[in-house]
């Protein structure tokens, strides 16, 4: 089974006709059956923001969330132990609600570009699997020491071994602070793939917009033909291939998946109707 999504979904304006308002997740709902959140990186939503999600999409939807911030040493004070520990418990009790109708793809685990791959931090990815025992997590690192030829196998056992997916990244790679493009199985589960474009400069960029030009990027159809002939790869090694499109800053991430989508000849079901006002846009 092969799945595509966005990330968030108000920012995607090309599915609606009134491009001047955001999209609502009813409305990203009817073209994708999973979309990417970072609201749980920023803060742990009440379960009151959560189920008013739940209401707005089929009962088969999932939602693929990103770990919070205190749990992958973004913060400038980190926590002491107890407070980590208080904080894992706080985000597995905020994901209760997913997890009880099956909505929960998967936990991206995003590591900030100073996590490299050394004996501390592999610990405390162990450590990280054992405060959440039972969730299915995703590994996406942003330091290229993990993929370092005599790190990347070593890597790959361990992932299978503690239940990681390892999620495949496309993004540039000219710098420390980024990793190759490399899609393995490591979770009979899913494969999860997360397209950042391919954004050369804006990737350096270190301005006040440096976020919005990295992703300022529209894949060819001829790259897109390239990602479905090595997922067609794999797909036979894995039960779901999730692939997330990011590269939203000019507006190109939906355009593209649904590009994707027509490329690979699937189709999604269980997806809510489309409004009145979509039915003739693609």
């Amino acid at each position: 089974m092969i799945t595509l999504g966005l990330t968030t979904w108000s920012e995607h304006r090309a599915l609606i006709k009134n491009q001047e308002r955001p999209v609502r997740l009813d409305e990203y709902a009817a073209y994708f059956p999973t979309v990417e959140l970072d609201t749980f990186f920023y803060g742990i939503p009440q379960p009151s923001t959560i189920q008013k999600w739940q209401r707005q999409v089929p009962s088969d939807f999932q939602f693929v969330i990103k770990a919070n911030r205190a749990l992958t040493g973004h913060l400038e004070d980190p926590l002491d132990i107890e407070q980590l520990k208080e904080k894992f418990q706080q985000f597995a009790k905020a994901l209760e609600p997913l997890i009880a109708t099956k909505q929960l793809k998967t936990v991206l685990c995003q590591f900030p570009p100073f996590f490299n791959a050394t004996r501390q931090n592999i610990n405390y990815l162990k450590y990280f699997r054992s405060q959440l025992p039972n969730l299915p997590l995703s590994l996406e690192f942003r330091n290229q020491s993990w993929y370092a030829p005599i790190v990347l196998n070593s890597l790959i056992r361990f992932c299978r071994k503690n239940h990681f997916t390892l999620a495949a990244i496309d993004e540039p790679t000219q710098t420390v602070a980024s990793v190759p493009f490399y899609p393995v199985v490591t979770t009979s589960e899913l494969l999860l793939l997360r397209l950042h474009g391919r954004n050369q400069q804006g990737w350096l960029s270190t301005g006040k917009e440096w976020r919005k030009q990295r992703t300022l990027y529209r894949y060819s159809s001829e790259e897109l033909t390239v990602f479905k002939q090595k997922i067609e790869l794999l797909q036979n090694n894995v039960k779901e291939i999730c692939v997330i499109f990011n590269n939203n800053s000019g507006g190109d991430a939906a355009p593209n998946a649904l590009e994707f989508k027509q490329l690979l000849g699937i189709k999604f079901k269980g997806l809510g109707p489309l409004p009145p006002e979509q039915l003739d846009l693609f």
